[in-house]
């Protein structure tokens, strides 16, 4: 009997598995994948507008608000305010002044009319050999500033129908417009007027404005 003992086989070697990579996140896959589509439609649309081959970014817009007056009315006071008012004569009772009346305004100037007579002017006047009304205009500056009497205004109408009657100058009688000189505070002036009066009329207006920023004084009345 033999002692030999025949050992087991050994085992075959089998090296180890290298290790798994681990699983990638689908669900974060998705969402580049939107992103980078959405990026890239946006430049398209981008481009496409503007025509040009690379996207430019939109405008800025820039919303500024409007603040409307109060109910308090304040900005509608502060417009009224800035608003300028001409100074107007007190008016009479009809609204109109009688030939020897006084027009009295609210910066205390005061426009009379006195000294009515008929003429008729001399061949070199303008116009020339024409019947008219000859009167004085007196404007006196009762307030505390500089008139400027240069901006005097006559203007004359005669009849029912209110005809225009032509101013006439005629410097053989003294008749050459209006003055050419301011008038202080304090001082008045008086200024020889004729305006075309035809030999059957008798019912005359007269229309006196002493400077620029001042409304008309009207005066009517009948002529002897």
């Amino acid at each position: 009997m033999s002692n030999h003992i025949t050992p087991p086989p050994v085992p075959p070697y089998w090296p180890p598995a290298p290790p798994q990579p681990p699983k990638r996140n689908h669900t974060a896959l998705v969402a580049v994948a939107a992103a980078v589509v959405a990026a890239a439609v946006a430049v398209a649309v981008t481009v496409g507008v503007t025509g040009d081959d690379e996207a430019k970014p939109a405008p800025t817009v820039t919303v500024t608000e409007t603040v409307e007056a109060g109910a308090d009315g304040d900005a509608g006071d502060a417009a009224a305010a800035d608003e300028e008012t001409e100074p107007a004569p007190e008016a009479s009772d009809d609204g109109v002044y009688a030939l020897g009346d006084t027009a009295t305004y609210a910066n205390d100037i005061r426009v009379g009319l006195s000294g009515f007579k008929r003429a008729v002017s001399t061949d070199t006047a303008m116009p020339e050999s024409t019947p008219y009304v000859r009167f004085t205009v007196k404007v006196d500056n009762g307030g505390s500033e500089t008139l400027d009497a240069t901006a005097l205004t006559v203007n004359c109408s005669y009849g029912k129908d209110g005809h225009s009657s032509e101013a006439v100058f005629d410097s053989a009688t003294g008749l050459n417009g209006g003055p050419e000189t301011q008038l202080l505070a304090g001082r008045s002036i008086n200024v020889p007027w004729g305006c075309e009066l035809p030999k059957g009329e008798k019912l005359v207006q007269v229309e006196v404005v002493p400077d620029y920023e001042s409304d008309p004084a009207i005066f009517t009345g009948e002529i002897k």
